[in-house]
């Protein structure tokens, strides 16, 4: 039974005793303490089970994580540390009538966000009927001119992207960003439903949650679909930075599930506008690259030139037609979470339709009312960084001191360009597994959207969590682990 504290609020039984109901939506219970549908028999089997038997399971997980070497790097103090993959034990569930409604929603935004970047390098009408202000779009530092006028293989600017998603208090799912560039994250979804399957097997079993490990032969039909019609079985590699970066794991994982060849920057070389990997047995053609570069290093001869990450003419053999890449170079601009504010209209101007899935309110730092609002409110709003990523260059207003947002204030007022705002949002909860009891703890979504002959979406994606107590922050890098999503048939 559960029954009220003095405070009106539902006590849970052990080993839900410390868990805690607010204003935020629960993943797993209702606002009287219920356990929702979906979550019923994962409830049950947790009352039922000894407090030692739940620690054991995820020892037996952080475990199988050690031991196959799924780890992650992180960049900060001490430079290039690699860790484990923080995994939570327990699943969070979505019911298939909540999966419909994401995968429509996300399918319309990528079809608009494929259509836009597509406009903008060639006629650029949404800037000339001034639904999108050009200033904003030339301004975004992840704008290459470079690409005016270039024709992509098959108009495909976009084939892989993870946006993330939040819920809010009312159950809503909300786009909170998108990923264009290189995003990250798949392989950590693959293997947290791999490990769920050896520490829980029976409880899994009892679900119908649909699969999600075809994943790398649909990436790799989408790697095929950028393919030249004159080659009907084009060579596709991977192209990484390399051992030091963050996602190298990653990297590795999805070359080997799609059977391609891992190559470095120094593997390639471009003659004649044509791009060759270097093998045992001589030069091979390459067709297609899956990059996991951004833009700046790709090329030295066109972008950085100090870079050694990349492949000098891989340009201008782009631009001639001889090789695709995923993703198009000059798609960052999507990630720009200025232009994120325009989303809507763009799904609107192309498609005609109203959004499935509805953004965050954002307040843009150019328009000077809005910047006054902002920093009038610096104490109640999360400010971002346009540019960055990982939970890099954000202030969480609540949780900030005077000093950091006086520091916020000066560097908005500097370059207001460089800022958006948002409110802080109560993100949905999920219980997790944390020494022993189970707590609930903020959580995203990141699905990942492939967008080749058409676009498909694995159901599933990256459930990230904020594993400390109250915090908002689910990156990885900033104290964030994961939890495998299961997405059930009904």
């Amino acid at each position: 039974m559960i029954l009220p504290d003095i405070s009106g609020r539902p006590t849970l039984p052990p080993p839900f005793s410390n868990y805690y109901l607010d204003i935020a939506y629960d993943e797993m219970f209702d606002a009287e303490g219920k356990p929702r549908t979906p979550y019923q028999e994962l409830y049950q089997r947790l009352l039922d089970m000894p407090a030692e038997m739940l620690f054991e399971r995820q020892r037996a997980a952080d475990v199988i994580f050690l031991n196959q070497g799924i780890t992650f790097t992180v960049y900060g103090e001490e430079e290039g540390t690699e860790r484990i993959w923080p995994y939570d034990l327990l699943p969070r569930i979505i019911t298939g009538a909540e999966w419909a409604m994401i995968e429509r929603g996300l399918t319309q935004r990528i079809t608009a966000l494929n259509l836009f970047l597509k406009d903008i390098y060639h006629e650029g009408r949404i800037l000339s009927d001034g639904v999108i202000p050009r200033a904003l779009v030339y301004s975004c530092r992840h704008f290459r001119r470079e690409m005016r006028g270039v024709k992509v293989p098959h108009g495909i600017y976009v084939s892989i992207v993870g946006s993330d998603l939040v819920r809010l208090p009312d159950g809503r799912f909300a786009v909170l960003e998108d990923n264009l560039r290189v995003p990250s994250g798949v392989s950590y979804m693959l293997a947290n439903r791999q490990v769920m399957k050896q520490v829980f097997p029976a409880l899994f079993g009892s679900y119908d949650v649909r699969p999600i490990d075809h994943y790398g032969q649909a990436l790799l039909g989408t790697l095929r679909a950028l393919g030249p019609a004159s080659r009907p079985d084009p060579i596709i590699v991977l192209l990484t930075p390399g051992v030091y970066n963050s996602a190298y794991f990653e990297h590795t994982f999805l070359a080997r599930q799609m059977g391609i060849e891992l190559v470095e920057g120094r593997d390639l070389l471009v003659h004649n506008n044509v791009v060759y990997m270097r093998t045992t047995g001589g030069l091979r053609r390459v067709d297609v690259i899956y990059r996991r570069i951004d833009d700046d290093f790709l090329d030295p001869l066109a972008f950085r030139p100090d870079s050694t990450l990349g492949v000098p003419g891989l340009l201008n053999a782009y631009r001639a037609g001889n090789v695709a890449l995923a993703n198009a170079i000059g798609t960052g601009i999507a990630d720009d979470k200025a232009l994120y504010a325009y989303v809507p209209a763009i799904i609107s101007y192309y498609l005609g339709e109203e959004p499935i899935l509805p953004n965050v309110e954002t307040f843009l730092l150019t328009d000077e009312s809005q910047r006054r609002y902002v920093l009038e409110r610096l104490h109640e709003l999360v400010v971002k960084a346009v540019g960055e990523s990982g939970g890099y260059g954000m202030l969480i207003g609540p949780y900030s001191t005077a000093t950091q947002r006086e520091e916020f204030r000066e560097q908005i007022n500097a370059n207001p360009r460089n800022y958006i705002a948002q409110p802080t949002l109560a993100l949905s909860r999920a219980p997790c597994v944390i020494e022993g009891q189970i707590e609930p703890r903020h959580v995203d979504l990141r699905p990942f959207i492939l967008n080749g002959e058409r676009v498909a979406i694995v159901p599933g994606g990256l459930t990230r969590v904020a594993l400390k107590r109250s915090s908002l922050v689910v990156n990885s890098s900033q104290g964030g682990g994961s939890k495998d999503t299961w997405v059930l048939h009904q």
